[in-house]
């Protein structure tokens, strides 16, 4: 294993491929599992969930956090329940588009995340990327993006496709080096905590994509 050191941390480890394939199998069968759990709270979420479930999904990020020092099986178990509740915070959201745009719009969004993961998988799979330094710079990027979005609620300076597209970017890079983290070993974090980040990537990616083609159904 190779580390490269930049100002007195490592930065990019470089670990091969089949050492780290056990791992990303992991991650990827707990996000996949998380991702039905999320269809179940989607279909089983009452009128009133969003709140709820926003609330529910911030403290269950918390949680696993602090419970994966304790049990990874705590972890998992927690990670699900962010998943269901995750369901019932966008399930308002979903109905709205299906009603407005038809079950097709949201098909297609989630055929076009999934295929995007994919590719974003397979990059950071073929290079080796400094996930450290790319995640700082979409994190920050994002903070920016945050209270631009605020302040063009008030002076209504930036179009919110314009808004979307940066959005998008700005997840594509956070899940690059999501993925090339896993990629590199895991940094220290257990795979219930790798399926955090890419999950929560996939669905704001998810959400993205519907705000676009809703956008571009409405040209149409």
């Amino acid at each position: 294993m190779y580390v490269n050191q930049s100002n007195g941390y490592p930065t990019v480890i470089d670990v091969p491929r089949e050492g780290t394939a056990p791992l990303l199998a992991k991650v990827l069968g707990i996000t996949s599992l998380g991702f039905f759990v999320t269809a179940l709270g989607v279909a089983s979420a009452p009128v009133w969930s969003m709140l709820p479930g926003l609330i529910a999904v911030f403290a269950l990020i918390f949680a696993i956090n602090g419970a994966r020092r304790k049990s990874e099986g705590v972890a998992l178990g927690l990670f699900l329940a962010l998943a269901y509740f995750m369901g019932w915070e966008i399930a308002p959201i979903i109905s709205r588009y299906i009603r407005g745009f038809g079950a097709g719009l949201v098909f297609n969004a989630a055929l076009t995340t999934g295929a995007g993961m994919a590719a974003m998988g397979c990059v950071s799979y073929l290079f080796s990327i400094n996930y450290r330094r790319v995640a700082g710079v979409a994190t920050a990027a994002l903070l920016a993006l945050i209270l631009v979005g605020i302040a063009s609620m008030f002076l209504h300076f930036m179009p919110p496709t314009l808004y979307s597209w940066l959005a998008l970017g700005i997840f594509t890079l956070l899940t690059v080096a999501d993925f090339s983290r896993i990629r590199a070993g895991g940094d220290g974090m257990s795979a219930t905590q790798l399926s955090v980040g890419i999950y929560l990537d996939a669905i704001n990616i998810f959400m993205i994509m519907l705000q676009l083609l809703s956008g571009r159904s409405r040209r149409d």
